[in-house]
């Protein structure tokens, strides 16, 4: 029923010390997923198949690289004259290191975008939760029961995502010093108001990336078909920046199986298990299981690289063995040489 009726809202202010060291440098929303995409790609591609042409961006912390992959919103047909992509970024933010999707204290410091708006519906939702959600189904769900908040759950958890009248979300900002509610999830969390607080339950793929071992298993469950098709799907893509680069190239005595390759890589070695992103290049002898290799990292001849996460443009010289686990995953920090020790 869509026709720009929803605000799309993407909080973007979480640091999770859980996912250290991959937010050193970036914010989780930046974090690389999947082969070619960001965390944010996945929740900001769902508003766009559903029809959202204004969305607002709220960082906090290292939001450079959220900036530089995002840039004008050209990939997801939001460079607009009229709406688009907005960033609003707040170094002020009332209570920082909590984990509340959709501060108030945040939102009142940008009012105008709000007051400004056209549309009737807001989706407030974070930026690390890797799904594809039609939020068309969840508003006319939402309208059809009379909820004043709908909350998005998948098997009965909640995703942090949430649709409301924006008339609604603007009473709440005004008022959050007032009833004390400093942010939408404390709204849907107390049983003492008289707003009406539903559920939908979202029964495709949905992964809340909120450690590495969730970020390494979810990567892993990706390798299976069934879970890459329930979140790929051709009817609702994934946008993500384009980049041009060559087909994969596999040598004489390259190897690949039940991995994930993005384009520009250089296979001359084995891939079993694993995730490669663009331009990776695995050198003569080695050996790349149960891993994921960002952008851009060069693994050296007769390297053997089992349970780990290697940050971008990271190097692995010749030879070296590294030895990790799928539940205590460690990571080769981004743009680092790594000879003997990996670090955590």
């Amino acid at each position: 029923m869509n026709n720009n009726v929803m605000l799309g809202v993407i909080d973007a202010t979480t640091y999770m010390e859980a996912m250290a060291p991959l937010v050193e440098r970036r914010s989780i929303a930046a974090v690389p997923f999947a082969g070619r995409y960001r965390l944010i790609d996945f929740v900001l591609s769902s508003m766009v198949n559903s029809g959202i042409e204004s969305v607002a961006i709220f960082p906090k912390y290292q939001y450079r690289s959220l900036m530089d992959h995002l840039g004008s919103g050209k990939n997801w047909d939001l460079n607009r004259k009229r709406d688009g992509l907005f960033f609003f970024p707040s170094p002020d933010l009332l209570f920082s290191g909590e984990r509340r999707v959709g501060a108030f204290a945040h939102f009142e410091q940008h009012i105008d975008y709000f007051l400004r708006s056209r549309q009737k519906y807001a989706v407030i939702v974070n930026s690390y939760t890797v799904c594809n959600i039609d939020f068309d189904a969840v508003l006319d769900r939402h309208i059809e029961r009379g909820c004043d908040v709908t909350r998005i759950c998948h098997r009965g958890e909640p995703l942090e995502m949430y649709v409301l009248e924006t008339s609604l979300l603007l009473d709440l900002i005004a008022g959050y010093k007032d009833h004390g509610y400093r942010s939408i999830v404390d709204v849907v969390c107390d049983d003492c108001h008289s707003l009406a607080i539903c559920d939908y339950e979202y029964s495709g793929y949905a992964a809340v990336i909120d450690s590495l071992a969730r970020y390494f298993q979810a990567s892993m469950e990706l390798l299976d078909r069934s879970a890459w098709e329930q979140l790929f799907l051709p009817s609702r893509p994934i946008y993500t920046k384009v980049k041009d680069e060559p087909p994969t190239k596999y040598g004489r005595d390259g190897n690949v199986k039940r991995s994930m390759i993005a384009n520009g890589c250089v296979i001359e070695g084995t891939v079993e298990n694993s995730v490669l992103f663009r331009s990776v290049k695995v050198g003569k002898g080695a050996v790349v299981k149960n891993s994921i290799v960002m952008q851009k990292c060069q693994i050296g001849d007769g390297c053997v690289l089992d349970g780990f996460i290697v940050d971008k443009d990271a190097k692995i010289e010749p030879g070296v063995v590294l030895q990790g686990t799928a539940e205590r995953p460690f990571v080769v920090r981004k743009g680092t040489v790594q000879g003997e020790v990996a670090s955590r």
